[in-house]
């Protein structure tokens, strides 16, 4: 192998490396967000829930809606 392309390949070699680097960052950022998002997303459910608990019965009931 030449001196040439063995310059070459590591070369390469590195810019890989630079690039899996820099994609296992965005990937880490990307799980965080996720995370976070989940947690929002868990807390709005619950609320929601306790809303629709308290005053989705009076929704819900046998009531007609205001249209009718």
């Amino acid at each position: 192998m030449s001196e040439e392309r063995f310059v070459d390949l590591e070369i390469k070699l590195t810019h890989q490396e630079q690039k899996l680097e820099e994609l296992h960052h965005v990937l880490y950022e990307q799980q965080k967000t996720i995370d976070k998002l989940e947690t929002l997303l868990q807390g709005l459910t619950s609320r929601l829930k306790e809303v629709l608990g308290t005053e989705g019965d009076e929704i819900r009931g046998n009531e007609k809606p205001p249209h009718y």
